[in-house]
C-alpha cells in the first residue's frame, strides 16, 4: 500500500520543526530522581551552653578528724616528792656540843617512791620563813637510794651546834620557828617545827650539819 504524499510530508515538517526548536522529544514514564531532604541533620544529643549558669556542686565530705592524742604526760622518776612526804624530828644523842636528831622522811603518797642523798636544811623564823645564817654543811658520802612503799620511812642526821658557845657578837642569836628542809633532788621545800636558837651572824663554826639518808 502506498502512504500518502501528504502523510509524508507532514512527517517531514514535524521532525525539521523539532530539529530546529532544540527541544527533545518527549520521553515516556520519566524516572524521578529521589532528593533527599536539604535541612541540617539536628544532633539529638543534649548540651549545655557555656553561658548558662550551673548549680554549685556539693563540697565534699569534710574528712573525719582524726583521733585524740592524750596529752604526754611529765614521766614518772619515782622520786619521792615533798607533796607525798611527811616531815618529823625524832630525839637523837649529844656529842662534842652537837645534839644530832632524826630528819625522818615518810612516805605518805599512794605509790612506792625512792629517795637518795641529803636534804637541804636551814633555820627560818618569822610569819615569812626567813632563813637565819648558812644552811647545814653535808658529812660523810652520799648513800645509795631508798625505796620506801607507802607508809615506809627513812631519816637523815641533822647536828645542831649549841650556838651559845659562840661569841654572841658574832653569832648574833636568833630565836627560831623550825627548819626548810628539801628532800634531795626536789625543788619544792618543807617545814617541820622547831623552836630554839641560831646564829644569823657567821661564827666560826658550823650551827648544823646533815648526812645522808638511811634506812629506818
Amino acid at each position: 500500500m502506498k502512504v500518502p504524499k501528504i502523510g509524508i510530508l507532514a512527517a517531514s515538517s514535524l521532525f525539521l520543526l523539532a530539529a530546529c526548536t532544540g527541544q527533545p522529544e518527549p520521553v515516556a514514564n520519566p524516572q524521578i530522581p529521589t532528593i533527599g531532604s536539604t535541612q541540617p541533620a539536628v544532633s539529638t544529643a543534649t548540651t549545655t551552653p557555656s553561658e548558662t549558669p550551673t548549680s554549685a556542686a556539693a563540697p565534699p565530705p569534710a574528712p573525719p578528724a582524726p583521733p585524740q592524742t592524750p596529752a604526754p604526760q611529765p614521766a614518772q622518776d619515782g622520786l619521792c616528792k615533798s607533796a607525798n612526804l611527811k616531815l618529823s624530828l625524832s630525839d637523837g644523842d649529844a656529842a662534842a656540843g652537837t645534839v644530832y636528831r632524826k630528819l625522818v622522811f615518810t612516805n605518805a603518797g599512794s605509790a612506792a617512791c625512792t629517795i637518795q642523798g641529803f636534804p637541804g636544811v636551814s633555820y627560818v623564823t618569822g610569819d615569812s620563813g626567813q632563813q637565819v645564817g648558812e644552811p647545814a654543811v653535808r658529812e660523810g658520802t652520799k648513800g645509795a637510794p631508798i625505796k620506801l612503799a607507802p607508809g615506809q620511812s627513812a631519816f637523815a642526821p641533822v647536828g645542831f651546834t649549841q650556838v651559845r658557845n659562840y661569841d654572841p657578837a658574832v653569832c648574833k642569836p636568833t630565836e627560831v620557828r623550825g627548819l626548810r628542809v628539801y628532800p634531795p633532788q626536789e625543788t619544792a621545800s618543807m617545814f617541820v617545827p622547831l623552836t630554839g636558837t641560831g646564829c644569823a651572824g657567821d661564827p666560826p663554826g658550823q650551827q648544823l650539819r646533815v648526812k645522808t639518808i638511811q634506812s629506818t
